[in-house]
């Protein structure tokens, strides 16, 4: 904590509720490594528990480079600086900040009390009355306010003696201000309820340093409520059993728990609503009110009444519409189509080659037609979303309109992890389709529910027998199963198998079985057998190393092992995009990145309009900072975010979800023992549209596609909806 810069908060240009400030600062003095900025206004960020423009603070840090912003200094932790000389003791006495003393009051107490009189008010307020003229109102606010001031920073200091980083600490002490030593001496894991920030695994060994007892109430109920969220998010589950619950619970606190003491601790998380109990299933608060929104808002839209508008009507329309698009539609998808229009909920499943896009994109022209709406008009009624970036662009692409993710929709705000878009503020959309729904899960869903209005229609379309969703619950499985919705599956192809031997083969694999005749039979299938399957993979990549790189995959389920996704990439790597003395590279932990190489996004990152699963290139590397272009979107990253993509020559299937790719090549070995199982595969090959490679055991491949053991997700909105539909 050496370096720093002293100088005055010039503007303030954003601040969040968690306390991360962004701003510009006049520098006035600095370490001899930050001489340069002296007498400049640069850009500054960090957590702060209060700045204000115009006053004085000691800023340590460093110098990072943004990759949207440029030069700013980052700040670990700052002082707040009094001013020292009598003038400027007037100035900032005067500034706004006292409530009530103007410049000649201030002039007043400089000329009593001196160059000290900061200090002076701070440890005796009552010298204040030497002051000719002052009121009791005006001593209380000036003590209190540099009182203030100065627990402010002894606050911050004491989080950060007991253990909690600055980061942490201004995070803290943002949340519950003067009362903040209050609450940590009564209870430290009321942290972890009050702050998404503040987790379990960061507050327990401050607790237990602070000598909180292992068996502590307080300590038992928060690490109950931390396991049952772990094995949610880990196992997709939305409600746990009590015998696992206890446990992982234990496993958590590294101690054994008397069954008594957990069975009083639950018990008492039940009456305090945190944990909700129904027969032997609980729940957490918040997925149990999630499951009820879902249930309810469902229902409700199914129980309604159709639209006023004749069948009649409707297929005069369609066939109009079949003219004008020069299509066909079999009778599924007309009833589909036909439906959507009608009801004021409804599901379209199938699987691949079924023509469910063509069905979204004739839905939102025969909308536009029926309601006679101008493009602005159906732009404004009429919304269509995917869970992924790139989801969200393909169907763009095939469906001629605008699509977004359902993030960007509602608004997700990174540094608050809310929507903009809520209950208290609801879209205007009457009319939204989701594409891709499999992979939605119940706690993003139920906030896509809260944001729209009551009556807007919802259409979901997705494949059934795809990978469920990577966050908790079951959403379209458990809403297709209950048999109480409106459910449109889409059967006929509307690609014929003699026209894809891959479309053939997932259906195949979704039935459990494999025809090995229909390998090599037609140019798109192909399944190269035997043990070498790293140089087979290389064979053909060499043969498509000049496609762009949108259009060639290599899917794999693990990232271990010899045929893993991190050797792979760097076999790939040397192909594809081969060391040259024309490339710049960079060295990243044991991965070396280099200009041109194929990257995988791994998080959303909103403000820069690339999200989980996009993939880009390196369009340039440099002084540490690599520049990645996301289909003519360049974004910067520095060393702070180098964790945030990696190469993606070879990505995993499940990142694969909501993509498709000209070329897929598919490794397949009895290695990859647990990852062999049906919907994995059947996943993978529907991303392949016109060339698919199967490399590896032909046995293996059988033994996924007759492996339909995934693991069982505990949901309950199946047995809601069935129960609640007979009311």
């Amino acid at each position: 904590m050496d370096e720093y810069i002293i100088g005055t908060v010039r503007k303030i240009i954003y601040r969040s509720e968690s306390g991360y400030f962004v701003g510009l600062f006049k520098v006035k003095e600095s370490t001899n490594n930050f001489e340069y900025l002296k007498d400049k206004t640069i850009s500054f960020t960090g957590y702060f528990a209060d700045i204000e423009e115009d006053e004085n603070y000691k800023l340590f840090g460093n110098i990072v480079n943004h990759p949207k912003y440029g030069e700013q200094f980052n700040t670990t932790f700052y002082e707040h600086v009094m001013p020292q000389e009598k003038d400027s003791i007037i100035e900032f006495l005067s500034s706004g900040t006292f409530k009530g003393i103007g410049e000649k009051t201030a002039e007043k107490i400089v000329e009593v009390l001196g160059s000290d009189a900061l200090t002076i008010i701070l440890e005796n307020p009552s010298n204040l009355m030497l002051v000719k003229g002052i009121t009791k109102k005006q001593i209380d606010t000036l003590h209190n306010t540099l009182k203030e001031y100065s627990n402010s920073y002894n606050t911050i200091i004491k989080l950060n003696e007991i253990g909690f980083t600055t980061k942490d600490s201004m995070t803290i002490y943002n949340k519950y201000k003067a009362n903040t030593i209050n609450v940590i001496e009564e209870n430290l894991y009321k942290l972890i309820e009050d702050i998404k920030e503040i987790t379990f695994r960061k507050v327990d060994p401050i607790a237990i340093r602070e000598k909180y007892d292992v068996f502590d109430n307080r300590r038992i109920k928060s690490a109950i409520i931390y396991t049952m969220e772990e094995l949610c998010n880990t196992l997709g589950h939305c409600y746990l059993h009590i015998e696992s619950i206890y446990n992982y619970t234990n496993q958590l606190i590294k101690n054994k728990i008397e069954e008594s003491l957990f069975i009083e601790s639950l018990n008492s998380l039940i009456l305090d609503l945190k944990v909700i109990k129904l027969e032997e299933k609980y729940y957490l608060r918040g997925m149990w009110d999630a499951e009820e929104t879902i249930v309810n808002r469902l229902l409700y839209l199914h129980k309604k009444k159709d639209v006023k508008l004749t069948s009649e009507n409707i297929d005069s329309y369609i066939k109009e519409l079949e003219k004008n698009k020069h299509i066909k539609y079999n009778d599924e998808q007309k009833n589909a189509i036909k439906r959507s229009i009608l009801k004021n909920f409804l599901i379209i499943t199938g699987g691949p080659g079924t023509g469910k896009t063509t069905i979204i994109s004739s839905i939102i022209d025969l909308y536009r037609k029926i309601f006679d709406l101008t493009y602005e008009d159906l732009l404004n009624e009429v919304v269509l979303l995917a869970p992924t970036g790139r989801a969200s662009k393909r169907l763009t692409e095939k469906s001629l309109f605008p699509a977004s993710t359902i993030h960007s929709f509602l608004k997700w705000n990174k540094e608050t992890d809310k929507f903009a878009v809520n209950e208290y503020n609801k879209s205007d959309a009457k009319l939204v389709i989701i594409d891709e729904a499999s992979m939605i899960d119940v706690m993003l869903f139920n906030s896509l529910i809260k944001g729209l209005r009551q009556d807007t229609k919802i259409i979901m379309v997705g494949d059934y027998d795809q990978l469920p969703s990577v966050g908790a619950g079951q959403l379209l499985k458990d809403l297709i199963e209950s048999n109480v919705l409106n459910v449109i599956s889409l059967k006929e192809l509307y690609r014929q198998g003699e026209d894809s031997s891959i479309i053939t083969l997932a259906h195949d694999i979704n039935k459990g079985i494999v025809n090995e005749k229909i390998f090599n039979e037609m140019d798109d299938l192909t399944f190269i057998e035997g043990n070498n399957i790293v140089d087979s993979l290389e064979e053909i990549a060499r043969a498509y190393k000049d496609v762009p790189y949108n259009d060639f995959q290599v899917l794999v389920p693990m990232y271990k092992g010899i045929c893993g996704i991190d050797i792979l990439n760097k076999k790939l790597q040397e192909i594809f995009n081969p060391k040259s003395k024309n490339k710049k590279e960079l060295l990243v932990g044991d991965v070396t990145y280099r200009e041109n190489d194929k990257v995988l996004q791994l998080v959303n990152m909103p403000d820069e309009k690339i999200f989980n699963g996009d993939i880009g290139t390196i369009s340039r590397i440099d002084n540490k900072e690599i520049v990645i272009d996301f289909d003519v979107n360049e974004v910067k990253f520095t060393p702070a975010n180098f964790n945030k993509f990696k190469h993606g020559y070879a990505i995993s299937i499940h990142k694969s979800q909501g993509s498709e790719f000209d070329t897929v090549v598919i490794p397949i070995v009895d290695s990859y023992n647990k990852m062999l199982y049906r919907k994995l595969y059947y996943t993978a090959v529907t991303r392949s549209k016109k060339k698919l490679f199967m490399l590896g055991d032909i046995k293996a491949l059988k033994k996924a596609a007759s492996n339909n053991n995934q693991d069982i997700r505990m949901t309950s909105i199946k047995d809601k909806l069935i129960k609640k539909s007979s009311i």
